[in-house]
């Protein structure tokens, strides 16, 4: 990695709020936002015209209501990054992957399209999807049906609002699998399958940068959906190794959609 490309994301990294995924935990309280983003104020979302989201091929029939992976039998893999942290750390993720050629599916966080609307354009502008991955990010499985339904469709309308669209996946917030529940209430909001995934990089534990690029490499082959996140300075430093190593392994970094289809 040039000298360049390392001091971008180790100033994107130092502007960090480390906000858990699987875990759950909240930002800091008190935690001021990076330099990147103090310079300006995040654009309202109705200041410039919303983007429009690419027309999306028909998924094959016979796939399953919960998708772990895809296909075995061709070199792709899912680079799967939970929507939620500081806006430069995620800026600095889909840019790295776009030098590299990368594709990304991000599951977003709705309260996090509220505070940072731009990013939404961001991600799609770059090439790669958006989805739903709740709107508090709280543990929806041992919710009520009411309350996760407002956790779905509350995620969906910001979706909708800033893009046009909810999106075509939606991942449980705090679980691997949705329960038999939130997988019914997901179909009854409109999406038809939950995106599980297969590869755990166990980033929001910050194990480092070299374990997050470990767990990646050990098990992922054809047909991966990994699980990485955004709002994690080891994430940052570990995905220009991870990149290197689907492409040592002739494996290509691509959306979801493009995975299955």
């Amino acid at each position: 990695m040039s000298m360049t490309r390392r001091t971008v994301l180790q100033v994107a990294a130092a502007g960090a709020l480390l906000t858990g995924c699987a875990d759950g935990r909240p930002p800091a309280a008190g935690a001021s936002p990076g330099p990147a983003a103090s310079k300006a104020p995040p654009a309202h979302p109705s200041a410039s015209p919303r983007p429009v989201p690419p027309a999306l091929p028909p998924l094959p029939p016979g796939l399953p209501a919960q998708i772990e992976h895809g296909p075995r039998d061709r070199p792709q893999v899912a680079l799967t990054f939970h929507g939620r942290g500081e806006p430069a750390i995620a800026t600095a993720l889909l840019t790295e992957a776009e030098r590299a050629g990368a594709r990304l599916t991000v599951l977003a966080v709705g309260t996090w399209l509220d505070e940072h609307p731009q990013l939404a354009r961001r991600v799609l502008d770059g090439g790669h999807e958006l989805g739903n991955h709740t709107q508090t990010h709280g543990n929806i499985c041992a919710m009520g049906a009411a309350a996760a339904t407002a956790e779905i469709t509350g995620c969906a309308d910001r979706l909708r609002k800033l893009t046009g669209s909810p999106g075509r996946w939606f991942r449980p917030s705090q679980a691997r699998l949705a329960t038999p529940l939130v997988e019914r209430l997901a179909q009854q909001a409109g999406y038809e399958h939950v995106l599980a995934y297969d590869v755990d990089s166990l980033d929001f534990t910050e194990p480092g940068t070299g374990a997050v690029r470990a767990n990646v490499a050990k098990d992922v082959g054809p047909g991966s959906v990994v699980s990485l996140h955004f709002g994690y300075a080891g994430t940052i430093g570990a995905l220009p190794g991870i990149l290197d190593d689907l492409k040592r392994r002739g494996l290509r970094a691509v959306t979801t959609t493009e995975l299955l289809t």
